[in-house]
């Protein structure tokens, strides 16, 4: 079980500044910090488990080292947290409605948010009054609409202008509303959402665009050519497996082979026990598609689909998300990285 909660002194965080403000920083305090000047022993006091009784049971004099699950979880959450030359921009797409695309989007990006030292935003990219923004305690009814009005107005500096359209949650990510009133003024088009990337690329390292539902549509398009990377989400049914094998054709048949290569495939509310559906052979058959394909479990809290914080999510589904973060930032190193 991961538990989201950390005990002692937090791990230094990378500030927000930049490559070269965070190389210049570590110059400057890097002879007189701990952190630089001891070769510490890494912890081997097990997690949980039988491990952990053996070691308490005993005082500590039989020590088991850590299973693999746990270093394997470790080596998860140190690449949710390494650093991020630029930005990264993630596109989450579905081909069909309820499969849990929006409940990936903010959960994904409640465990990057809680595991880095940097901004990350999640901006609803649904122009046909998307709910993402719900999932979050409210803090502003503004939406990108607003801030590209600012935007245009040259109103926006700094940071601290955007974060006046921003929703904050408790793991520290920041959500960016769509539009819901169907009487909005307009409709937000593709060079709308080119230019609400192109803001928030100055000033968060990573950003996660939830999609609206399929991919014909412009802004979808227009998403998914400023993306760097992709997690598609669909359900554990055959007919959304043959619709999501359907959209990886169409995304190599129309530029963009490379994404369809690096993405993540999450098969979303895996039921705990095996139902007809032979989830195995589907994800074989994806596995020769896409990077990496990862269940997330159903979970009762998702299904809601009202607001919610991983602490609400079962110790399984947490996991799973950070299964599922760690694997999406292993592509971090990849060329295709945003400057």
């Amino acid at each position: 079980m991961l538990s989201i909660a950390r005990s002692g002194a937090p791990p230094r965080r990378p500030s927000p500044g930049g490559t070269a403000a965070r190389i210049s920083q570590r110059v400057e305090d890097a002879t007189f910090h701990d952190d630089w000047m001891l070769r510490r022993r890494a912890s081997r006091l097990p997690a949980h488990g039988w491990r952990r009784l053996v070691h308490q049971a005993t005082g500590g004099l039989i020590r088991p080292g850590p299973s693999k699950a746990e270093v394997r979880t470790r080596g998860l959450i140190a690449a949710l947290a390494q650093p991020i030359a630029g930005s990264r921009m993630i596109a989450v797409v579905s081909t069909k409605g309820g499969v849990g695309k929006t409940s990936t989007a903010i959960n994904l990006g409640h465990t990057f948010a809680a595991f880095r030292g940097d901004r990350v935003v999640a901006l609803d990219a649904n122009p046909d009054a998307g709910g993402l923004a719900y999932r979050v305690r409210r803090e502003t009814k503004a939406t990108v609409l607003d801030l590209l009005a600012d935007l245009a107005d040259e109103r926006i500096r700094s940071y601290a202008d955007i974060r006046r359209f921003t929703s904050q949650a408790t793991s520290r990510l920041e959500v960016i509303a769509s539009p819901e009133d169907p009487r909005a003024l307009r409709t937000l088009t593709q060079d709308d959402y080119r230019q609400a990337l192109d803001l928030l690329r100055r000033h968060f390292t990573l950003i996660l665009a939830d999609c609206g539902t399929g991919i014909l549509t412009p802004v979808t398009q227009a998403i998914v050519q400023a993306a760097e990377q992709l997690i598609i989400v669909t359900s554990p049914s055959i007919d959304a497996a043959r619709a999501v094998s359907f959209l990886l054709s169409w995304l190599t048949e129309h530029g963009h082979s490379a994404l369809v290569t690096d993405a993540v495939l999450v098969l979303n509310a895996v039921p705990s026990k095996a139902g007809p559906v032979n989830l195995p052979e589907i994800e074989r058959h994806f596995a020769e598609r896409v990077r990496a394909v990862v269940r997330i479990p159903w979970d009762r809290y998702l299904e809601s689909g009202a607001r919610i914080t991983l602490e609400d999510l079962s110790p399984a589904t947490r996991d799973a998300y950070v299964h599922l973060g760690g694997t999406v930032a292993a592509g971090f190193t990849a060329s295709r990285i945003h400057p």
